[in-house]
């Protein structure tokens, strides 16, 4: 009888954990630096390629001093990565490859910014900062092109000038966003810092 009841607990157990949504787990990450570490060991803990940290870090030399505060790449799971991909697809649809990979940068750039939420979801649905949350488009599926972008703006964080804005002037005219530094153009969209 003990026995039975034990299986049929295990049982519920499972199924009611397996039915609820895992969490976002897509946010910015930090590595306080400790005595005797290098960024190769720091790269290697955390899963991320070690180019990477450099990059994120201006760092041309492995010098690096305990105390510091390192920037790691975001490391996102496939549900941060449809997130992402499906946001992308609804902001950057008819854009250029490279387009779509900026667009998906600049989300990433926010994440690692201390001006956002950091979280890719925080990011996304930080108020209506991108219209396709505003108006459902972020619901449809995305392409194969913005998932490869996707993946490609997660592979080469810390690479970018820095964009943190886009928008197509012809859609939309903000003083705000006139008044910041211009970091590229790539088809209809203006990148800012």
């Amino acid at each position: 009888m003990f026995k039975k009841m034990w299986m049929a607990g295990i049982a519920v157990f499972c199924a009611l954990a397996f039915s609820f949504p895992m969490q976002s787990s897509a946010h910015a990450n930090t590595h306080t630096v400790q005595k005797g570490e290098s960024i190769y060991e720091i790269a290697m803990k955390y899963g991320v390629p070690v180019k990477q940290v450099e990059a994120m870090n201006n760092k041309s030399n492995a010098e690096i001093y305990p105390g510091e505060q390192l920037k790691l790449p975001v490391v996102a799971g496939e549900s941060e990565k449809d997130l992402l991909s499906r946001l992308v697809e609804a902001e950057a649809k008819g854009e250029s490859y490279a387009g779509k990979v900026a667009v998906a940068t600049v989300v990433l750039n926010r994440v690692e910014s201390d001006q956002f939420p950091d979280s890719l979801y925080g990011v996304i649905h930080d108020g209506y900062q991108f219209s396709p949350v505003l108006n459902g488009t972020i619901h449809q599926p995305a392409g194969e092109e913005s998932k490869r972008a996707v993946e490609e703006a997660l592979a080469y964080q810390g690479y970018d000038r820095g964009s943190i804005f886009f928008y197509n002037p012809d859609k939309a005219q903000s003083s705000y966003l006139s008044s910041q530094e211009v970091t590229t153009v790539i088809g209809n969209h203006v990148f800012l810092r």
